[in-house]
């Protein structure tokens, strides 16, 4: 089934004691989660709004809705802070990049997360296909978010991991499991 295959183990490992790690594991969750949805995509031109199909818009749904924010948190908490109060011009200019990213991927994904209901209520139906406006938002989010990644992953990270002390990483992972509630009380 075309569905397992977004399930995969990831590249990158979560090691919540490397709070970069683990960030660059929640993207390759990303990328394998957009990938789903590219196949979706197509999946839906040839078979409609069939079972498949509406499996697949859930796990987008569940990625993108529960996850990803929290990611956008981390990167908002932790990250951006170090380069905004860095004093270099060009590190600013790329927290002020992602920033605008973070809110026209949240605006896309309001709007995206709308077709995949649609999908999900015509279930059964092999008629079903996506509006032209839909495709272009699919394909203008997923692209948004790679090139998103490969400027966080390429620059970002390693500048403000370069930026922070162990105390700081610590401290930031322990915020990540917090928000999560990861091995805590609050599961």
């Amino acid at each position: 089934m075309w569905i397992v295959q977004a399930q995969r183990s990831a590249q990158h490992q979560a090691n919540h004691e490397q709070p970069f790690e683990w960030l660059q594991a929640c993207h390759d969750r990303v990328e394998r989660t957009l990938d789903l949805l590219l196949r979706l995509l197509e999946h839906v031109d040839a078979q409609g709004a069939d079972e498949q199909a509406v499996q697949a818009a859930a796990q987008v749904m569940r990625y993108f809705d529960l996850a990803a924010p929290l990611h956008h948190q981390d990167e908002e908490l932790h990250v951006f802070p170090q380069l905004k109060d860095s004093g270099d011009p060009v590190a600013q200019a790329w927290v002020q990049r992602l920033q605008a990213d973070h809110e026209a991927m949240t605006a896309d994904w309001v709007w995206l997360r709308q077709a995949l209901l649609r999908l999900q209520q015509a279930a059964g139906d092999p008629h079903w296909r996506w509006s032209d406006d839909e495709r272009r938002v699919m394909h203008a989010f997923a692209q948004r978010y790679e090139d998103h990644i490969a400027l966080e992953e390429g620059r970002v990270f390693p500048r403000a991991e370069g930026c922070m002390s162990a105390d700081e990483r610590a401290a930031m992972s322990a915020d990540m499991l917090r928000r999560r509630a990861v091995g805590g009380a609050g599961r």
